[in-house]
């Protein structure tokens, strides 16, 4: 559907297909739809996510979320904090402080770091070798090249980063020179959560308070499928993504199925997509 906005939809197992009601983007006019098949290919990113914190009505400065950032330039010499420790955070995290903001980010998880070339070789390498290994290779390098973070506050995952990709969806960040700007201190590591925020005062969980000017929000997204999409229960969980473990959660009940929502990418999406023109195919071509 393009320009329109699905509202609800639900299978109807008098007429063996699906309904659906959408909004129409430029009309506003509700349109009804009844297909045989209904594939739900909303991506990943669909709604930006900024979590619930006590307080945070009361922060004078600015506050956005990565979606809103545009360059680190407008936050020159303000005290701003980084909430999030994936690949966006840390990309902006070096864009604030090579605008001369005084950068501080939260990294409350193990993080892997990895180079452009890491990546590059360890996917060539996963084409003739088992992703254990290819993810013991990867990590040794990574030590090679990044060393011990603990001091600085940065753990790696006891999990390798091309095992974490798969079973989590969880990316390793890739470095593009963030790394150096932690172990320089011109990027300040806190490793606890928040806990309240009073005026320009951010409590930690780990009891300590800090002064902030601005907040970038590197919180990742939300779907809204389970608030239009009824009667589910096997194909999405409650936050959009296939409930079925790889490579068969595609495929729902009743003609239903999902692309690009199982955390793999684009090639991932590309794969979803053949698998569910194949079995649609199957299906049309069979007799009555």
């Amino acid at each position: 559907m393009y320009q329109r906005n699905v509202e609800f939809a639900e299978y109807n197992e008098v007429s063996k297909t699906w309904f659906v009601k959408a909004r129409n983007a430029n009309s506003g006019e509700v349109e009804e739809y009844y297909a045989k098949f209904l594939v739900v290919a909303t991506g990943e990113t669909t709604n930006p996510y900024t979590p619930a914190i006590e307080g945070l009505d009361t922060f004078p400065g600015k506050v956005i979320h990565s979606t809103q950032f545009k360059s680190g330039k407008e936050f020159q010499n303000k005290n701003v904090l980084v909430v999030g420790s994936g690949n966006s955070g840390m990309e902006i995290a070096l864009d604030l402080v090579n605008h001369g903001a005084k950068t501080s980010i939260i990294v409350r998880s193990p993080v892997h770091f990895l180079s452009r070339e890491m990546v590059y070789w360890a996917v060539i390498m996963s084409k003739y070798f088992q992703l254990s290994l290819v993810d013991s290779l990867t990590v040794m390098l990574s030590k090679l090249v990044f060393g011990d973070l603990t001091k600085y506050g940065i753990t790696r995952p006891t999990e390798g980063p091309f095992y974490t990709k798969v079973k989590y969806g969880k990316y390793p960040v890739i470095d593009v020179g963030v790394c150096k700007k932690i172990k320089s201190g011109e990027i300040q590591v806190l490793p606890a959560e928040i806990v309240s925020i009073r005026g320009n005062d951010i409590q930690f969980k780990n009891g300590k308070l800090h002064p902030f000017d601005s907040i970038v929000f590197c919180t990742g997204f939300k779907r809204s499928t389970n608030l239009w999409l009824k009667g589910d229960e096997f194909l999405l969980n409650e936050d959009g993504i296939a409930k079925p473990s790889y490579p068969n959660h595609w495929k729902g009940k009743n003609g239903l199925y999902c692309v690009g929502l199982s955390r793999r990418g684009l090639y991932g999406a590309g794969a979803d997509a053949q698998n569910i023109a194949n079995d649609i195919k199957s299906i049309m071509q069979c007799p009555p």
